[in-house]
This record gives C-alpha cells, sequence and structure tokens, in this order.
C-alpha cells in the first residue's frame, strides 16, 4: 500500500492559500494519488458545527481554543487518521500550525498549555511515546498583514476572525514565522504576495522536489 501523506495548508486570512488546495490535489491525483481534501476548524459534522460558532459566536480565548481542540479531536479520529491508514494523501486547510498562531501568537494564549491540550487532542490520554500525528509538509502562506487585510475587504463580509486589525493579523504572522523557525524541515514558505501563477508554481515546485510529483522536466 502507498503510504499515507499529511500536508497542511497555512496562513494568516487573506493570504490566498484556500484558493490553491484543489490544484496541488489534482496534481496529485494526476501522479496517481487518491486524496482527501478537508479543513481545520471542521472536516466533520460535528467539527463544521463548532466551526460555525468559532466564525460568529462571541467568546473568550479559553472558550475558543477548547472548541478548536475539541473539532480537532474529531476530525482526526474520522476522517484524517483514517484516511492516511488507507495511504491516502490528505489535503488539510489548516491544523494544529493555526491554533499556535491564532490563539497562541493572536490571542495571547498560554503557549505551554497548547502544546499540552496538542498532546491530548492528537494522541488521546494515553499516548504511546512519539506518536503525536504531525504534517509531512506544511505550506506557509506568507503575505504581509496589510496586503492580506486588503484582499479581504474586496472579498466578503468578514467573520469574526476576519474582522480583526491588522495588529492582530501582525501577531498572527509572527507565529507562524517562529513555527516555521522551529521546524524548518516541515514547513515550506510560500511567498503569496506573487501573483496567483506564481505561487501555484511554487507550491508544485515544492512537491517535486519532495518526490510526491514529477519534476519540470519528467
Amino acid at each position: 500500500m502507498t503510504q499515507g501523506l499529511f500536508i497542511t495548508f497555512e496562513g494568516i486570512d487573506g493570504a490566498g492559500k484556500s484558493s490553491h488546495i484543489a490544484e496541488l490535489a489534482q496534481a496529485l491525483r494526476d501522479a496517481g494519488r487518491t486524496v482527501t481534501l478537508t479543513r481545520e476548524p471542521g472536516g466533520t459534522p460535528l467539527a463544521e458545527k463548532l466551526r460555525a460558532l468559532l466564525l460568529h459566536d462571541a467568546m473568550d480565548a479559553l472558550t475558543e481554543t477548547l472548541l478548536v481542540f475539541a473539532a480537532r479531536r474529531d476530525h482526526l479520529q474520522c476522517v484524517i487518521a483514517p484516511a492516511l491508514a488507507r495511504g491516502e494523501a490528505v489535503l488539510c486547510d489548516r491544523f494544529t500550525d493555526a491554533t499556535f498562531a491564532y490563539q497562541g501568537a493572536g490571542r495571547g494564549f498560554d503557549l505551554r498549555v497548547l502544546s499540552e491540550m496538542e498532546r491530548l487532542a492528537q494522541t488521546g490520554l494515553a499516548p504511546e511515546p512519539d506518536s503525536m500525528l504531525n504534517p509531512d509538509l506544511t505550506l506557509w502562506f506568507d503575505v504581509p498583514p496589510e496586503v492580506a487585510a486588503a484582499r479581504l475587504a474586496a472579498a466578503r463580509a468578514p467573520d469574526r476572525f476576519e474582522s480583526q486589525p491588522v495588529e492582530f493579523f501582525t501577531r498572527v504572522a509572527r507565529g507562524y514565522a517562529d513555527r516555521a523557525a522551529a521546524a524548518p524541515r516541515r514547513f515550506a514558505r510560500i511567498d503569496s504576495a506573487q501573483p496567483r501563477e506564481q505561487v501555484a508554481a511554487q507550491i508544485l515546485a515544492v512537491a517535486a522536489a519532495r518526490g510526491w510529483l514529477p519534476g519540470p522536466n519528467a
């Protein structure tokens, strides 16, 4: 059986990541992979209900964080882990890095507490050593917060996160940069301030360099 592949897409709201997931999914399918597309928060009926609460209902940082990890636990159990066990490529719009960037850096939530909640959500109450699931690759869509804000303003009515001030997204972007610096082998920075075609080319080049897609001269 083909080994499962877990790729996550990360970046601040307005970075443009969501518009590129389907393209990479199709490229992987063309290369012979079975692909599961999903998102966080969300991905299961329960997690989608929690997503609606997170995006639209007022709450404090602790409540927000608990809901995020509850949704992730259900998502992992019902979608991500089974798909990886079947040998599929799982492409997920956001994962745990988003929690450290948004609730940690953005909201100021204690990173040590987040790490413990991460362990519980991703391994269970009695985990085996080194059993926590992490992505094989995280594509980090890096864009200046001011550019992202302008994109959002032209796109749609903002949700509870998208309506945050630029200063909030500056902290979130810094949180992503910290995560990338701590895991340089897993992260690949995508300059998402570039035109769409150039962003797509960066993504395909990263996947080809990992051996998951044919190279440009194949």
